[in-house]
């Protein structure tokens, strides 16, 4: 057995290509010890967490219809304007509870529902991360509900995870009532996509720490000619996101990633095809394949080492 923390990127849809890296790295006998994820990586995270092994996450996806998370509750209902309202009266043209719901399920099929579940000595070994735009800081949930006045371990992980996946316009904010008052909650992606340095103890992993991250070119909806406002909303969203988290991207952290080629598929492409879903399983099967060849733990400790690398910030999250 091979012990590794996992820590996967937000990608919406393209969070398949991380289950099919996950099924190759399984199979060399690599066991997650610790796991964090952003948004859709948050999904993967906490189902790996719960026990999911890669061959269940497989037959999840593949009789999943994922249309179905395009619900809609209140104004989003109306015709025609619909999808304006939602946005204007209820931040987001989709609810979300069809997916927070669908995530339940399959948390309580394996008995989990807090995150004293997943925890081991006291310690959560599930981090997900979350943006609080109110406060404007960046949430490591469940290690940040501390400050909120929440016991952290017995919050409810379905909960932290709807916060996470609540992409900006996209999916309603999540309203989250605290000691301190009100707070808006949306995508971790917003103020950090890929914690790839959260395991670290003084800028070192205590063992292999894998990241799994999308190798997509840096492409938006209006260049690709798509000018409606859904989608010039969410280039400003995906540019102040990129900006913020560029500094996860140095050649240290990227080392020790699996980077996952999208086959062309967009975070937002819920009308996947069956064929997509497999392309995309696909290349995080070929990807983790190549990364397992040429990565070794031992050799990226001792560059460390002899670079004096460091990064500029992390997150305190041990």
């Amino acid at each position: 057995m091979k012990k590794a923390d996992a820590v996967f990127e937000g990608g919406g849809m393209r969070a398949i290509g991380i289950v099919g890296a996950l099924t190759y790295l399984e199979a060399q006998g690599y066991s997650w010890q610790r796991v964090a994820g952003t948004s859709a990586g948050a999904v993967i995270a906490a189902l790996v967490a719960a026990g999911y092994n890669t061959k269940e996450l497989k037959k999840v996806l593949l009789e999943m219809n994922f249309k179905d998370f395009l619900d809609k509750d209140g104004f989003q209902k109306l015709p025609l304007l619909g999808k304006a309202l939602g946005f204007l009266l209820q931040k987001g043209i989709y609810s979300g509870d069809y997916l927070e719901d669908w995530i339940n399920n399959l948390l309580k099929a394996k008995g989990v529902q807090k995150f004293k579940d997943v925890s081991r000595d006291g310690e959560s070994q599930l981090k997900i991360i979350a943006s609080d735009i109110t406060l404007r800081k960046t949430l490591i949930l469940p290690d940040s509900l501390v400050d909120y006045g929440i016991d952290p371990m017995n919050f409810p992980i379905v909960k932290a995870i709807r916060m996470s996946i609540s992409i900006p316009f996209y999916f309603k904010p999540v309203e989250f009532i605290h000691a301190h008052g009100k707070s808006y909650i949306v995508d971790g992606a917003v103020c950090c996509n890929f914690p790839i340095n959260i395991f670290d103890i003084d800028g070192i992993p205590r063992w292999p720490t894998i990241g799994f991250k999308f190798d997509v070119p840096e492409t938006s909806n209006t260049r690709l000619g798509k000018n409606d406002p859904l989608s010039f909303l969410m280039d400003i969203a995906n540019t102040l996101s990129v900006e913020k988290n560029r500094e996860w991207l140095k050649s240290e952290n990227l080392s020790r990633t699996v980077l996952i080629p999208t086959e062309g598929v967009n975070a937002t492409s819920f009308n996947i095809s069956t064929d997509k879903i497999v392309d995309l399983f696909r290349s995080g099967y070929r990807s983790a394949a190549k990364f397992h060849s040429q990565w070794c733990f031992d050799d990226y400790i001792r560059k460390y080492r002899s670079s004096d690398i460091k990064t500029n910030f992390s997150i305190e999250a041990k």
